[in-house]
């Protein structure tokens, strides 16, 4: 099997967060593991629409599903992901109110 590339691995990333309702339930995942259907009514999507959403996520390598009896929590599949997307998130609203120095 031939090793990820790092820009392959930005770009799967970038995608992930690139659709707003799979940045919000990261956003949300950051705070807390969740159930999928706790995540379609806080979001207000339609738990089809999350549970496709979900599974980008899982296959994006940013979620994972920990299986409880009959349900399925999801949390971010690395603890330090909550840390990073916040850092991510106050990088971006800096940058948007231009506080940021152009290089």
């Amino acid at each position: 099997m031939k090793p990820i590339s790092s820009a392959a691995v930005l770009a799967r990333f970038g995608y992930a967060i690139s659709d707003p309702t799979r940045a919000r339930i990261l956003m949300e995942l950051a705070h807390a593991p969740t159930y999928p259907a706790a995540l379609a009514d806080k979001l207000e999507v339609s738990r089809q629409s999350i549970s496709n959403h979900l599974s980008c996520l899982r296959d994006c390598g940013l979620a994972v599903a920990v299986q409880e009896g009959r349900r399925s929590r999801y949390e971010l599949a690395h603890p330090a992901l909550a840390h990073a997307l916040n850092d991510l998130l106050g990088v971006v609203l800096e940058a948007s109110e231009g506080h940021l120095p152009h290089p």
